[in-house]
């Protein structure tokens, strides 16, 4: 089976990438598209998510992008994900810690991008397993995460467990920093300016049986 090439483009903008290696998706971090006010894109005053349509058109591959949107004075760290020339949507994250100055969003991103099932995953949501168990019962390929910056080697283990537990590869940006996790629990980092890696999605089904306590009624019956 044809693997799917991602690009991670850590610490540069979607506007300063003139050019992209052959890819099937690029992934840029939070430096991809900065802060982006919804107000000054609806009035023509900015442009940066056409900047990723139109990079997506030209480069003839998905374009992920991490951003801080902006929209009545509210922010969110979000995801932008554009495809051959078209903005497929934005997703924002849906987990805020603490005080944190962010609005959580509601609802997965899952997009189909470059003819595969795409999960994005924003900034504290990797934190949250059933996150990346709704991804993997969604039937995605691949999930893409991103993440602002990176403090410590917990990010790295956690996708690393996820995609062993459900089956589902995992490219992530993290600050200056690329990773991809197999399903069989392997990683790669890479600190390059481009980083390439080769996923090969498949989907690997076990039977497990449980037996659980309670349920004794015959539901087929009327009460």
């Amino acid at each position: 089976m044809y693997g799917m090439i991602f690009c991670v483009v850590a610490d540069s903008t979607v506007k300063q990438a003139k050019s992209l290696p052959d890819c099937d998706i690029a992934v840029f971090g939070f430096k991809g598209l900065g802060e982006v006010d919804y107000e000054s894109e609806l009035k023509g005053l900015s442009d940066k998510f056409e900047d990723a349509a139109r990079l997506s058109k030209s480069a003839k591959c998905g374009v992920v992008s991490g951003c801080r949107t902006k929209s009545r004075g509210v922010l969110r760290k979000s995801v932008s994900v554009a495809d051959r020339g078209k903005l497929l949507g934005i997703s924002d994250m849906n987990h805020v810690i603490d005080t944190e100055d962010f609005k959580s969003g509601a609802g997965l991103g899952v997009y189909n991008v470059a003819g595969y099932k795409i999960g994005v995953c924003v900034e504290n949501d990797l934190m949250f397993p059933d996150c990346f168990k709704a991804f993997s019962l969604c039937g995605c390929n691949v999930v893409v995460a991103l993440l602002e910056e990176i403090k410590n080697t917990l990010p790295a283990v956690l996708i690393r467990t996820y995609a062993y537990l459900y089956g589902v590869p995992v490219i992530m940006c993290a600050g200056s920093m690329a990773y991809y996790a197999e399903i069989t629990g392997e990683i790669a980092s890479s600190s390059q300016p481009f980083s390439l890696f080769e996923v090969d999605p498949q989907s690997h089904y076990r039977v497990i049986t449980t037996r659980t306590k309670g349920m004794c009624c015959d539901l087929r019956e009327d009460y």
